[in-house]
């Protein structure tokens, strides 16, 4: 698409939730040209209160933004922003205000992980500086699997905004700055979940650190419009019935660089006008905080 390459013409390699240095995805052979406007047109934006499929939680979105549902999120992620195809999401919020095919383009990309009820018994006891150290010294490791890949190195250089968990709403943030092998400028890769009884909903901020500024003011209203559907809150859960998790807190945040669930269910590279962002994942959960924290053990 002739927009597609005017989009990635300021992205040669690199960059979402993380950054990372790849070629750009090759352009159908069969595609017909299609101006933004049009590739605009074909989305269809829901407004309001929206359930997400499986019922499981719900937005009630103001006029600030709107919803695309899962297959129209794959269409932007691929058709729009240059993906490889195969991400599986519960859809995406997106800014009324700006487009996404813009420079300024921005959004938080939804997916659900039902690994058990996250206890939140840790929350107080996180040194999360000593967890970005930790974090940071994985780096080695991860880098080489993705260079074996294909794709390039991906350097946490700290956090943007310190993870915060609200006791109250069961609900966390934090936001990382990451720094992809060639590229010039850094990115940001904001992270929001939701505690449920269940699993944990991952909202998560496609946005380059320039955006940083535009990300904390709107996050709030992210957090607020989103929430677990009756029956499927944090304190809905039953010790008696429902599945624990294995882990708490601190792998949920460590976990994020490695998660093998939704969006973070392969390699790939987000590209979104400019600003190219990366999806880590493969290595599994499980296999990732085992290694993180094997002098814990």
């Amino acid at each position: 698409m002739k927009y597609l390459r005017l989009l990635m013409a300021m992205a040669a390699l690199c960059a979402m939730p993380f950054l990372a240095c790849a070629a750009t995805a090759p352009e159908s052979k069969d595609a017909e040209p299609q101006t933004a406007e049009q590739f605009l047109a074909s989305l269809s934006p829901r407004h309001g209160n929206v359930k997400l499929p499986g019922d499981i939680a719900s937005l009630d979105l103001s006029k600030e933004f709107y919803y695309l549902n899962p297959k129209d999120t794959e269409k932007l992620l691929t058709e729009g922003w240059g993906n490889p195809p195969g991400f599986t999401t519960l859809g995406m919020i997106v800014p009324s205000a700006v487009s996404p095919l813009s420079a300024e383009g921005w959004g938080v990309i939804i997916s659900y992980k039902n690994d058990g009820h996250i206890s939140d018994d840790d929350a107080a006891k996180i040194d999360y500086q000593d967890l970005l150290k930790q974090m940071q010294e994985a780096d080695e490791e991860d880098n080489k699997q993705r260079q074996e890949q294909g794709y390039g190195a991906i350097h946490l250089l700290g956090w943007a905004e310190q993870p915060s968990y609200d006791a109250q709403s069961h609900k966390m943030y934090w936001a990382r700055e990451l720094k992809a092998e060639g590229a010039q400028s850094h990115t940001l890769n904001y992270s929001i979940r939701v505690l449920g009884r269940e699993g944990v909903l991952e909202l998560n901020a496609v946005a380059s650190m320039d955006d940083l500024d535009t990300i904390k003011r709107e996050i709030p209203k992210v957090l607020a419009f989103t929430n677990f559907t009756d029956g499927n809150r944090y304190a809905d859960y039953n010790p008696s019935t429902d599945k624990l998790a294995s882990y708490g807190l601190a792998a949920l945040v460590a976990g994020g660089l490695a998660s093998k669930a939704g969006l973070f269910a392969k390699l790939g590279v987000l590209l979104l006008a400019g600003k190219k962002f990366i999806v880590l994942g493969v290595l599994g959960l499980a296999a990732f905080i085992g290694r993180l924290f094997k002098k814990k053990s």
